[in-house]
């Protein structure tokens, strides 16, 4: 059973979810508007705890956690606390799993001069490749609060065209996106003072031949923010590297597809413990 705590991290509230004994797992989710751990790992958690102690924290500025922002390091703010996070709960070393923003700061973590995340494996779920300019993008990036505004978002995280026809999922998703600070938090992240160098952005481009542990890299076949090919080409510059494809589904295949990565999640965890 699935439950939802806080605590605090270098007194930052972070909230997150917790299920299962075992081996440890940490979830984390994506940095579209309204996303949160809840709506990005809940038909995964339960199946992982079956095997696994699961944590999905709520990255600041997201969900029940802190709305905090550093305009001059927002991705190494996120990947810093996710570290001291693993400190507190005691985690010494864990399987890593992301999805979207998430998987691009474990990845950036991996391929750093010194990784903070005690991770013993990576999953990156539709994270890492060379984010597309089109209209989808478009939808993630001007989004303006509205539920029109967070359809938009859901059409393009979905390669099923029932998830933004559903009102009461996209209402879902709209109502995270405009909790007190949610919106504020992510918005303001695109502001710098000016003459400071931009933030790295998502590339297939890194160091990945750093990275020592197994790294599952999975995309979605039906994405439509990342162009096809793309897992196997990072796959392919990892040592310990292998790349995974989701038939019908787009940037979020635990959601669109459970069964199927949940399945490749714990064979692949499984291979590493033996």
């Amino acid at each position: 059973m699935t439950d939802r705590h806080t605590v605090l991290v270098d007194g930052l509230l972070t909230s997150y979810l917790e299920a299962g004994q075992g081996d440890p797992i940490v979830l984390l989710h994506g940095g579209e508007f309204g996303a949160d751990a809840a709506i990005g790992w809940e038909h995964t958690v339960d199946a992982l705890a079956a095997r696994h102690r699961v944590l999905a924290p709520d990255m600041l500025g997201f969900g029940g956690s802190a709305k905090v922002v550093d305009f001059t390091d927002g991705r190494g703010m996120r990947i810093r606390h996710i570290a001291r996070f693993c400190e507190v709960m005691g985690i010494e070393a864990a399987h890593f799993v992301g999805n979207s923003m998430g998987a691009v700061n474990m990845l950036v973590d991996a391929t750093s001069d010194s990784p903070l995340l005690p991770a013993r494996s990576l999953v990156t779920i539709c994270g890492g490749g060379d984010i597309q300019r089109n209209e989808y993008v478009g939808a993630l990036y001007d989004y303006d609060a509205t539920v029109a505004g967070m359809r938009r978002i859901v059409e393009a995280l979905f390669f099923d065209p029932s998830y933004p026809q559903d009102k009461t999922y996209v209402q879902r998703r709209y109502e995270s996106s405009i909790a007190p600070g949610a919106w504020e938090s992510l918005a303001a992240a695109r502001f710098r003072r000016p003459g400071l160098d931009a933030p790295s952005t998502p590339s297939s481009a890194r160091a990945y031949d750093r990275i020592t542990v197994p790294v599952l890299v999975v995309e979605g076949q039906g994405d439509k923010l990342l162009p096809a090919g793309w897992s196997a080409q990072i796959a392919a510059q990892i040592p310990h590297g292998r790349a995974a494809v989701i038939e019908d589904a787009g940037h979020c295949p635990q959601i669109e597809q459970p069964e199927a990565v949940n399945a490749l999640l714990l064979d692949f965890f499984e291979g590493i413990l033996q």
